[in-house]
């Protein structure tokens, strides 16, 4: 038996350890269950090169138990196992890295190994919740075994053991604060979180299996005992494309989210090995228009060991709402591989990312463009939040982002131009897109467009000012108006000007009138000369203010303090509309009002603003008129 002194570095790295290099204790068993995989696949690969003469790799697995009465927890490899002079060598030198070293002297050949090691300190975060620990190992060398023991001390003591089975045993004694890592629940809980697709089969307990016995006619159910398997070794996105049917990746999303019920609308699969190395599988899902509850559902793999949900940086932030696996060795992560360094390659990556799904979306709609637009809806937000965010996609989305019309048809943005153009062009020579967000609260104005020949695009989501913005910013000669925001003739001024019925004077006595009766603090009243088939009375918000106070409610684009400004809107009195000529006609005072009243809770009326106490005037005054 040999004592000494573990070799270290910086003095007392075990406070250091459990205070500060693993925000999260319970990712020790993350740890010792990697430590156990490059074990594995050390072996596999040494077997592959014929290093391991005489040596059946087999079907190994990983064992966690749990010995409540004991107050132990064992994690057992069947991999290549250890020398007392390894264990000298890796475990008492704290950062020496076996894993860094094995793959620096067999890079050539065990670059695609799946190891996953490499700074070396993943075994002492078992110190974080055991007050001892134990080692109990034996090489896949012709050498006796070897059982290594430490406190949590600089000391250690290591000698020779009877262990007779290649591979190694890990023995945590929990502390008396960890002891929630004693619970089956708990354990089987980080194993499904950290180790769910780990290449080598882990087994926890057993588990009961219906089994049919004896011929057809004689068939029996039997319960039968079999290992209990906590993950799928070879999980989707480890296996090539033309590999896998669609059905495949169905099954794979479903056991990535057990809990949804809905299918995804479809995916896309990442695998590129140059300039650095990614794997993976994006899914749309149905989305709504709520942007922030659908984000954190894409899971960071780094060699098949989970990583985070957390993944801002790597994938570009409007992709974030979708859902699946992004795997890269090449992620660089902090020491207790918790979270991002930054690094070059993270935008690299990122920028791959984007350009993937640009190119599956130009796909998708050029290969089965009715099925496109059909899912237009429920995928919309991501591609508006990407053209919004991200210069390149929005460059490559001018093939396949849609702008549907109130009657559901999608055109694309040079489709709606050659439409448009001719009717929807204004006197100065501008394109003016005309679109509604709500179809029912905008009927009348859509109806009114649409018999006057305009077609009106629905945008509806929560980020449409934005992009309208963008729109208008970053092409030539055209504006967005919806279709409420003004009358039709100023929305899109031709250059024939309607002539009003009323004469100055008259015009002047019909605003003193109004404005008499019509609460300033509300409406501001203008008079023009529309089309005699317009309403009498049509109450506008104007685009400008009414899109700064939504971008400014949405994030940003709008002036400060924006949305929280009240509602203000202009009141569009038709001049040339028989009702308003009997408002100056009216002999009494209290017709005149009455008329204007009832004109403006129509109008109102139109745009959803009459409620409460003024609907009961409205209703009980249209009685009073129909007696």
């Amino acid at each position: 038996m040999t004592t000494g002194n573990i070799n270290v570095s910086v003095e007392n790295i075990f406070p250091l350890i459990k205070k500060f290099l693993y925000s999260d204790h319970e990712i020790f068993l993350r740890e010792l269950i990697s430590n156990a995989t490059d074990a594995t696949l050390k072996l596999k690969h040494l077997t592959n090169i014929g290093e391991a003469a005489g040596v059946e790799y087999g079907d190994p697995v990983i064992e966690v138990k749990i010995d409540k009465e004991g107050k132990k927890l064992h994690i057992l490899d069947q991999g290549v196992g250890m020398t007392a002079d390894e264990v000298q060598k890796y475990i008492n030198e704290v950062a020496f890295s076996g894993a860094e070293e094995f793959l620096e002297k067999y890079k050539d050949s065990a670059k695609d190994s799946g190891i996953i090691g490499h700074f070396g300190l993943g075994f002492y975060s078992a110190f974080m919740v055991a007050d001892k620990v134990e080692i109990i190992t034996k090489s896949f060398k012709d050498e006796p075994a070897a059982h290594w023991s430490c406190d949590g001390s600089p000391q250690y003591s290591l000698e020779e053991s009877d262990r007779k089975e290649r591979g190694t045993e890990i023995i945590l004694h929990i502390n008396g604060d960890s002891e929630e890592f004693l619970e089956d629940a708990r354990i089987e809980e980080l194993l499904v979180k950290y180790n769910k697709f780990m290449p080598i089969p882990i087994k926890f307990g057993t588990r009961e299996e219906s089994k049919t016995t004896g011929e057809v006619e004689d068939a029996k159910e039997e319960k039968i005992t079999v290992d209990n398997i906590i993950n799928n070794p070879e999980p989707a996105w480890t296996k090539q494309p033309a590999d896998l049917s669609d059905e495949d990746y169905k099954n794979f999303y479903r056991e990535l989210y057990p809990m949804q019920f809905e299918e995804p609308l479809f995916h896309i699969h990442l695998n590129v090995d140059y300039p650095f190395n990614l794997t993976g599988i994006l899914y749309f899902p149905k989305l709504t228009n709520d942007i922030n509850i659908q984000k954190d559902k894409i899971q960071l793999f780094q060699n098949q060991v989970f990583v985070t949900d957390n993944v801002e940086g790597i994938v570009p932030e409007f992709l974030t709402m979708l859902r699946g696996v992004i795997d890269s060795p090449d992620i660089p992560l902090n020491v207790s591989r918790s979270y991002l360094q930054a690094d070059g390659n993270v935008k690299k990556i990122s920028n791959y990312i984007t350009r993937k799904v640009a190119d599956k979306l130009k796909s998708l709609f050029n290969e089965n463009r009715e099925d496109f637009e059909q899912k237009w809806n429920d995928i919309k937000v991501v591609i508006e939040y990407g053209m919004l965010s991200e210069e390149k996609f929005f460059e490559k989305a001018e093939k396949f982002a849609l702008y549907p019309t109130v009657d559901n048809t999608y055109y694309t943005f040079e489709e709606l131009q050659e439409k448009i153009k001719d009717q929807h062009t204004d006197k100065d020579n501008k394109l003016v897109i005309l679109y509604a967000s709500d179809k029912d609260a905008q009927h009348s104005y859509i109806s009114e467009a649409k018999d006057r020949g305009y077609e009106v695009l629905l945008m509806d989501s929560p980020i449409v000012s934005h992009l309208m913005q963008k729109l208008e910013t970053s092409k030539e000669n055209i504006s967005f108006a919806r279709v409420d925001s003004d009358s039709l003739d100023n929305l899109i001024k031709k250059d024939e000007e309607q002539i009003s019925k009323l004469n100055d004077e008259e015009k002047e006595t019909l605003k003193t009138l109004l404005e008499g009766v019509i609460p300033s603090e509300k409406f501001t009243v203008q008079l023009e000369a529309l089309d005699s088939n317009t309403a009498p009375f049509v109450i506008t918000q104007p685009e400008f203010m009414r899109r700064m106070k939504e971008m400014s409610a949405t994030g940003g684009g709008g002036m400060f303090g924006m949305s929280n400004m009240p509602e203000m809107y202009n009141l569009v009195v038709n001049t040339n509309h028989e009702l308003v000529g009997k408002m100056l006609a009216s002999k009494t005072q209290a017709k005149k009002e009455r008329l204007i009243n009832q004109s403006l809770d129509l109008a109102r009326l139109s745009q959803g603003l009459l409620k409460g106490e003024e609907l009961t005037k409205f209703v009980k005054r249209s009685y009073d008129l129909i007696k």
